[in-house]
């Protein structure tokens, strides 16, 4: 009988998401990061490929990168349109940003000390390698924090979206001016492409939000989405900073209020707009989870555990976990204070991290140990389980959070007339924007 057909592919697909759903049932109850098990889960399918001698060839390696990719655009995209923008929440915005800002700059030249002394002659390669290890996986972080206090979670929200995007930032402009010795020149092309990019990323925001308001065909969210994934690779093949885009494009839909004031107020039609959004925000969270829980646990069958065994990997990574932990607790007591558990221990690398090494150029690639890349992975993952499960410690335990909240939903479910109860959301919302729209006409 043939081991591997079609078939067994479609049950394989299907057991490893199903598998991944009750990963994160188990990570709510035990604050064990789910993404931790799929690593984990992706090694055990190695090992049963390897007993059954099934290879796999250099595909998967391919396969891992584009969804790294399509990954990092949903993650963000998911977290953006949590984000909302008040001036309650402007503290917390710059707060998050500048320790993301400054602990991703810190890191990565300490870091790059460290590997320029101990394995890598030219300090800028060293640089290059650096630099993905010192970026925060908002891929492990957003799914992970879900159980803290609302302050903490949103301010890990934001400061591992701000590390991934000003990470990738970093790294594409580090590569690209390798051999300009100009100072000048590297300033404004990184000036030049922050701000050109953030002009078409609020232009083109604007432009999708309009024009999809206006779309009737039942089909339409995941035509958005390719739009998205179309206008990101499109901007990186223009060397622009993408993940901009969509960042902006969240920011900007689900905050349409401050973004359509005025004039502007006229163009957009809120029963439409609440329904897109809506609706996006639920696929963006499957969409996310499916591509997430892919991605880990291939990485997880690219794994050679050979690389496990060397000591002198093992040494190398603890002293990098060592430097991220030690520089980021800085800035988190400078700008946070003296409460800063369980997030100054929240510092996963994961996704970002992977990708960005494997986009490193030919032309800057060094001999340079899957190890050592492996083990900060583990052991920053490991470290935020340990905080995470330690913290859960002293909060309501989920199932009492649970029936508190389905409690209240019960409450509310009574007090609603029979006439609403059989209403589709869509309608509720569209009622919801009618009156709103008239409550706004009649104030004005």
């Amino acid at each position: 009988m043939e081991i591997f057909n079609s078939y067994t592919a479609v049950i394989t697909i299907s057991v490893i998401i199903i598998m991944s759903y009750f990963f994160n049932i188990i990570s709510e109850k035990t604050n064990i990061p789910s993404v931790l098990l799929l690593i984990v889960s992706g090694v055990l399918i190695k090992l049963g490929l390897n007993y059954f001698e099934i290879s796999t060839g250099g595909v998967l390696f391919d396969v891992l990168e584009i969804l790294g990719i399509i990954g990092l655009i949903m993650i963000v995209l998911e977290a953006s349109l949590d984000l909302e923008l008040s001036k309650e929440k402007w503290p917390l915005i710059w707060k998050s940003f500048t320790v993301a800002l400054l602990s991703l700059l810190v890191c990565s030249i300490a870091i790059a000390f460290l590997l320029n002394a101990i394995l890598i002659d030219n300090f800028v390669v060293a640089l290059v390698y650096a630099l993905p290890l010192s970026i925060m996986s908002s891929a492990i972080v957003i799914p992970s924090v879900g159980e803290l206090e609302e302050d903490k979670r949103e301010f890990m929200v934001y400061e591992s979206t701000f590390s991934d995007i000003l990470g990738i930032m970093y790294f594409y402009f580090l590569i690209g001016n390798v051999d300009n010795n100009d100072v000048n020149a590297v300033v404004w092309d990184v000036v030049s492409n922050i701000f050109i990019t953030i002009v078409l990323s609020v232009l083109i925001s604007y432009a999708l939000v309009l024009i999809f308001q206006r779309v009737r065909t039942q089909v339409k969210l995941f035509l958005l989405i390719a739009v998205l994934l179309l206008l990101y690779s499109i901007g990186k093949l223009f060397h622009l900073s993408s993940l901009i885009i969509i960042l902006i494009f969240g920011l900007v839909i689900n905050n349409h209020k401050i973004f359509f004031r005025g004039f502007l107020k006229n163009w957009i039609h809120i029963p439409s707009l609440k329904s897109i959004l809506h609706n996006f925000h639920l696929i963006t969270i499957e969409s996310a989870f499916v591509v997430r829980t892919f991605f880990f646990v291939i990485f997880g069958i690219t794994i050679e555990l050979s690389s496990l065994l060397n000591k002198r990997d093992a040494l190398i990574s603890l002293a990098i976990v060592v430097a991220l932990f030690g520089i980021r607790s800085i800035f988190l007591r400078i700008f946070r204070g003296k409460n800063i558990a369980p997030e100054i221990l929240i510092a996963p690398r994961g996704l970002i991290t992977i990708l960005l090494f494997f986009a490193i150029p030919a032309s800057l690639q060094v001999e340079f140990n899957s190890g050592i890349l492996l083990y900060t992975i583990l052991i920053t993952s490991l470290v935020m389980a340990l905080a995470l499960i330690l913290k859960g410690k002293h909060i309501e335990p989920v199932d009492a959070v649970q029936a508190a909240y389905w409690k209240e939903i019960d409450k509310e479910i009574e007090s609603i007339p029979e006439s609403d109860k059989n209403k589709t959301i869509e309608e509720k919302i569209v009622e919801e924007g009618d009156v709103e729209e008239e409550s706004e006409k009649d104030n004005a």
